[in-house]
């Protein structure tokens, strides 16, 4: 089977907006599971991962590239992520700090890896399915970092900033990414992929805002109703975005 057509979003405003929003149902989604339905971290991921498969299979067994499938992929590894980062921190015992510094570990092997086979980590065109099995395990395992940062930047465990303090400082290195990628001639592969991470604890700190109790610092939404109307925005937003493909101006990538 040839693959020629780029099989993966354009890289646009419109994407880190559903990227943040995917993040975010991905917390409200996998706390769903493992704390509201009470199957656990280990369970929650299990099933989580198990979907992720699926949706994998089907997207690189894919010809072109179909927003919905691609979107419902990233939405498995956010939720996957949420649980495996729950995991390791939590019932495994590791901590945020040690379940970092693993996660980091594999993920920078993900990437050598991918980069010594096909010689480029570059996301500006993926249509060959070796690399988009590198893309789609690097997006998984920078989900599952990125939802052990963001617990450690918000929990009291961690650094104890709070929910809405672990989001101002993801938001504010994320405003310095763009700057870099504004005014400097940084690797836009590298910008690339530290946005990508970092907007998942950004997404998991918007999560836990909308889900938290009011003692916890949070808005007490529940995950059920924050999960239906993340869901309901992040079609809507999909559906509008591939309307549009063709005027969007890449950004990053």
């Amino acid at each position: 089977m040839q693959h020629t057509a780029n099989k993966v979003a354009q890289v646009t405003l419109a994407f880190w907006v559903m990227k943040i929003c995917a993040t975010t149902l991905g917390e409200t989604g996998g706390d769903l599971l493992s704390m509201t339905l009470n199957l656990g971290y280990a369970v929650s991921t299990a099933i989580f991962f198990g979907i992720f498969l699926i949706t994998l299979i089907a997207q690189v067994g894919s010809k072109a590239y179909h927003p919905l499938l691609y979107w419902a992929v990233i939405l498995s590894t956010t939720t996957a992520g949420t649980t495996m980062s729950d995991y390791l921190d939590r019932s495994a015992g590791l901590g945020y700090i040690k379940g970092s510094a693993l996660l980091v570990s594999i993920l920078v092997c993900i990437l050598a890896l991918w980069r010594l086979t096909l010689g480029s980590v570059s996301v500006s065109k993926i249509s060959d399915p070796k690399a988009e099995s590198f893309y789609w395990v690097t997006i998984l395992f920078s989900n599952t970092l990125g939802t052990a940062l963001g617990d450690f930047l918000a929990d009291d465990t961690g650094m104890g900033l709070g929910y809405e303090g672990g989001a101002l400082v993801i938001g504010g290195l994320l405003a310095v990414i763009a700057a870099m990628y504004f005014f400097t001639k940084t690797s836009r592969t590298l910008l690339f992929w530290l946005a990508f991470i970092l907007t998942r604890p950004l997404g998991a700190t918007l999560g836990d805002i909308l889900t938290k109790t009011h003692q916890q610092g949070g808005l007490d939404l529940g995950t059920i109703g924050s999960s239906a109307v993340l869901a309901v925005f992040l079609v809507a937003a999909i559906l509008w975005a591939n309307r549009n493909r063709s005027q969007e101006t890449p950004v990053v990538g």
